[in-house]
């Protein structure tokens, strides 16, 4: 596995890729790897020739009051974990590398990026889709592989990629959870015992939901009171918001007729998680 930090010699590398004629997987990452980000790197080694993945903590994503400082890094041990799989690049840039002085260039989907997590963190996607269209733009990938916990976030990029016209194939893939049903996720590590074991109520709602949609319930206003009267039931759980939404336009749905997205956000003690699972009548 080869490590870069510039992204003159990334480009040059993806220029020698793209010479021997191989098609390119990319998984992009703000590192703290896990098992949901190396579900990722090793679909990307089925389905490319060559696989980079990128580890970049955006501050362009982060809030004044959010946890740009304390996200946890590790690349010692993401390189190792990286090097167990067939991946050909790992990009490691620096903030001046992607932002240098006098930056002035980014990337809005509107609408898209109100709703939801975009509410309570005004200006996060449009520094996640910057970072991805310049990430996009200096690696060229054929295919690049997202997690479908980060629901908004996968619409968002296909939605960029079809307005630029960038001929990225975007590819979601299912959430990895823990064997109690916990999303993984990087912010994972900030939980004490404690909060562990509350975080569990996000999915657990989740499951009530689809237990009762199972059964034929279709009313929005229902199955969200039903959801939030189970976190509710946890006292150190608090609800930033919790919505049943059209999967594509993200807008809310009150009668659920084909598909729907139910897509949440909490805090546990003083750590926001996301999750979201699909409910489908076909």
């Amino acid at each position: 596995m080869r490590f870069i930090s510039a992204v003159d010699e990334m480009e040059r590398a993806i220029g020698d890729l793209k010479s021997s004629k191989k098609t390119i997987g990319f998984v992009p990452t703000m590192g703290c790897l896990h098992e949901g980000h190396m579900a990722l790197v090793r679909e990307s080694g089925r389905r490319a020739g060559a696989t980079v993945v990128s580890i970049f903590v955006n501050p362009a994503q982060f809030g004044p009051k959010e946890d740009l400082n304390a996200y946890p890094r590790d690349l010692k041990r993401d390189s190792a974990l990286l090097e167990k799989e067939d991946v050909a690049i790992l990009f490691c840039p620096g903030v001046q590398e992607m932002y240098p002085h006098g930056y002035k260039t980014y990337v809005e989907v509107h609408d898209l990026q109100d709703r939801l997590c975009g509410r309570s963190r005004p200006g996060h996607f449009r520094g996640v889709s910057t970072v991805v269209l310049k990430l996009f733009e200096i690696i060229q990938p054929d295919v690049a592989f997202f997690g479908q916990k980060d629901a908004q976030q996968v619409v968002i990029i296909k939605k960029m990629v079809e307005d630029l016209n960038l001929g990225v194939a975007i590819e979601a893939l299912p959430t990895v959870r823990e064997p109690d049903g916990l999303a993984l996720s990087s912010r994972n590590a900030y939980l004490n015992p404690d909060e562990r074991k509350a975080a569990l109520v996000l999915y657990q709602g989740l499951k009530t939901v689809q237990k009762l949609f199972s059964q034929g319930e279709r009313q929005a206003d229902l199955l969200l009171g039903e959801i939030r009267s189970a976190i509710a039931r946890e006292p150190l759980a608090r609800i930033d918001y919790v919505e049943i939404v059209n999967p594509r336009t993200l807008e809310p749905i009150f009668c659920i007729e084909n598909q729907a997205l139910i897509a949440l956000a909490v805090f546990i003690g003083k750590t926001r998680l996301i999750d979201n699972v699909n409910l489908s009548t076909g």
